[in-house]
């Protein structure tokens, strides 16, 4: 005789949580924007930005679609103004490139992350002491209200703001961190691989996957990057542009 085990009212166990989409990283300025960054999004039907004292960045849903470039040129305002656009190589015909740049995107697959208690929240009160650490540091763009897109933390020593990591795009299931420098004074101590870690924590604790952006050329952050567990996933371009006459525009 056969006997049949007794029907479980057990639920049947959940299924996983999907991994977040790593597409969305070939356009993640657009993911942002279209995404949890939609509140900051100025956008006119195939393209976007950011305000300009937020960040630089524009956004096309496909920077090879043609009408993304006209709805660019129409949400650009002003003939001739210049805009940085992400994730695009080249430009057509009438955009007036005027500088273009390689960078190269990682993404945390063995990064070891935990809290930095000595480290400060630094918000809006902060800017002026951020701006002169951008400044003095150059890791790319910090606006007067970049401070808004993330979590910002800094160390200070004797009161002074020595380094600071945040925050930058957000999109589904990933958060960019950025604005990572140390005043060259304090550099070798360790300071902004903690605040690497310590950003990374709470992303993390979010459920959100870290990545990060640096210059191509940039050999000794992709090395350092490389040794606290980013992997390099793909290269990336950005153009800045002038925008086309009225007439091109149209």
């Amino acid at each position: 005789m056969t006997v049949r085990p007794a029907p479980s009212s057990a639920a049947p166990p959940a299924d996983p949580v999907p991994p977040a989409d790593a597409a969305l990283l070939d356009n993640p300025a657009w993911a942002a924007l279209t995404g949890p960054h939609a509140h900051f999004a100025e956008r006119l039907g195939r393209a976007a930005r950011y305000p300009v004292d937020v960040s630089p960045f524009t956004a096309l849903a496909d920077p090879a679609d043609p009408r993304a470039w006209q709805d660019l040129a129409a949400l650009a305002g002003a003939p001739g103004s210049t805009l940085a656009v992400t994730a695009a190589e080249t430009a057509p015909a009438g955009w007036e490139p005027q500088e273009s740049g390689a960078g190269v995107q990682l993404v945390a697959t063995a990064l070891r992350t935990e809290p930095a208690p000595e480290a400060v929240r630094l918000g809006p009160a902060d800017v002026p002491e951020m701006l002169d650490l951008v400044a003095r540091t150059k890791p790319g763009p910090f606006l007067p209200r970049t401070v808004l897109l993330g979590d910002y933390l800094g160390l200070r020593v004797d009161g002074r703001l020595v380094a600071m990591a945040g925050e930058r795009l957000r999109l589904p299931g990933w958060t960019e961190i950025s604005a990572v420098c140390t005043d060259p004074a304090h550099r070798g101590r360790g300071l902004a691989t903690r605040l690497v870690r310590a950003v990374a924590h709470g992303i993390e604790q979010r459920g959100d996957t870290p990545f990060l952006h640096t210059a191509a050329d940039n050999a000794a952050a992709i090395r350092l990057y490389e040794s606290l567990g980013f992997t390099l996933r793909r290269r990336t371009a950005f153009l800045l542009v002038r925008s086309p006459g009225r007439s091109a525009a149209q």
